[in-house]
């Protein structure tokens, strides 16, 4: 990966507004709150013969196709990652800012919360092992804690390679995205002829970073110049797509299914929720102006990756503690997917909500604080990234445990560090304007 000074953009293109999107900023908190939903209502927690099981509570369900309908945002929120991404990246350019300081200042606004919270579990796990709490669920909960993390690790890659893919859709926008799109269904070709799983990984690249190449056509207005009948026509088209992929068994009609790996469905669920937000736009940008839901906006939207990074440690803590509370009360706990489980999953979910907004409250000064003199030099931004992505891949791959915590920990600092210049030779040119874009 290489991470160059990009010249200012074309002066041709036009100037971007100040102004914030107060609708797209409300999909967004929507999204993030979407995946706090999704993940809590997968929780499942048992008493069995006097010890805790936690289990996948959708696991052979026929319930999660129709949630995973409803709550798989994913692809809208990398599309809006590339709205608000192109209007930042242009914005800084314009004011003479370089592609080494965008990127730089992604790496802190990303590895910054990360470092906290990765540091945090590990010590829990310790401490958990110290308590004489079996092997088996505490590794079970290193598992559960680093699922999630795949975000993190592409969100970064897809930041990361922006500015490269900006410049790129400036010249030939259809090309770029044709090519990546193209590749996704290469990659998902190959998988189903070789059978080989492993492949479909490739496209936590190729998928993502076309849904991210999606949104750039959002961001400068190729999408709005569209009437309303051609949208309608795309989006109807893609679902009708969607649907026929479904029936045919080409892909899994569970959408949490078509993220591990990513597939093309995926794709096909962006392209129908960017016309569907297209269409709805002027809607939207009225409700989100409203009290209510522009104080819901502001809220998340200031602590985005806080949430995001905080609401799996909190849903394991929730699920211990339900379990702790079952075998001291010596009272069982409902069955996933039994008519008393159903039950309680309101209160579970508005308490998973409530503690993971806590925690983020207690943690925002983490993700808010002004990002450090940022380092002019490519190299180091190109070595801060891969660093990054090599401490997210490590959780993921080898799973959590205090030693791999322990790593990934000095990895993500030693990242930061790489990204942080001194004061004679870093750029600070539109990197507060950045941080708060995105």
């Amino acid at each position: 990966m290489t991470v160059v000074d990009a010249p200012p953009l074309a002066a041709h293109r036009p100037s971007v507004s100040s102004d914030r999107d107060t609708g797209i900023d409300f999909l967004r908190a929507l999204c993030v709150v979407g995946v706090v939903l999704l993940h809590a209502i997968m929780v499942g927690v048992t008493v069995v013969d006097g010890s805790p099981v936690f289990a996948n509570a959708s696991e052979g369900t026929w319930w999660i196709t129709p949630v995973s309908w409803m709550l798989q945002v994913m692809p809208l929120f990398f599309i809006i990652g590339g709205f608000a991404g192109l209007i930042a990246y242009r914005r800084q350019s314009e004011r003479g800012g370089t592609a080494s300081a965008f990127v730089a200042s992604r790496v802190h606004r990303l590895l910054r919360p990360a470092t906290v919270v990765v540091g945090i579990v590990g010590a829990a796990l310790a401490a958990l092992s110290l308590a004489g709490v079996p092997a088996d669920i505490v590794a079970t909960a290193g598992f559960r804690y680093g699922q999630p993390l795949w975000f993190l690790g592409v969100f970064l890659l897809c930041q990361a390679l922006l500015p490269a893919l900006a410049d790129a859709h400036g010249r030939m926008p259809k090309t770029v995205l044709a090519a990546l799109v193209l590749a996704a269904l290469g990659i998902d070709a190959l998988r189903a002829q070789t059978g080989i799983e492993g492949l479909g990984f490739v496209n936590l690249a190729f998928v993502w970073l076309a849904l991210q190449q999606v949104g750039f056509f959002l961001a400068d207005g190729t999408v709005d110049r569209l009437s309303r009948r051609i949208r309608g026509i795309v989006g109807a088209a893609s679902l009708t797509a969607l649907t026929a992929t479904f029936l045919s068994g080409v892909y899994s009609p569970d959408l949490i299914a078509n993220i591990n790996p990513p597939t093309c469905a995926l794709i096909l669920v962006g392209i129908v929720h960017l016309c569907a937000v297209s269409l709805l736009r002027d809607r939207i940008s009225d409700v989100s102006r409203r009290p209510a839901a522009a104080a819901f906006s502001r809220f998340v939207n200031r602590r985005t990756m806080t949430v995001y990074l905080w609401h799996m440690p909190v849903l394991l803590a929730m699920a211990g503690g339900s379990a702790a509370s079952a075998m001291i009360a010596g009272l069982p706990l409902p069955e996933p997917s039994s008519l008393e489980w159903w039950l309680s999953r309101p209160l579970w979910l508005v308490a998973a909500l409530a503690l993971t907004a806590v925690v983020a409250i207690a943690l925002t000064s983490i993700e808010t604080h002004p990002a450090p003199t940022l380092s002019r030099s490519g190299r180091r931004i190109a070595a801060a990234v891969t660093i990054g992505l090599l401490a997210v891949v490590l959780l993921l791959v080898a799973g959590t445990s205090v030693l791999t915590a322990g790593v990934a920990v000095l990895g993500l600092l030693f990242a930061r560090r790489l990204a942080r210049g001194s004061h004679q030779s870093a750029g600070r040119e539109g990197v507060a304007d950045v941080v708060r874009v995105a």
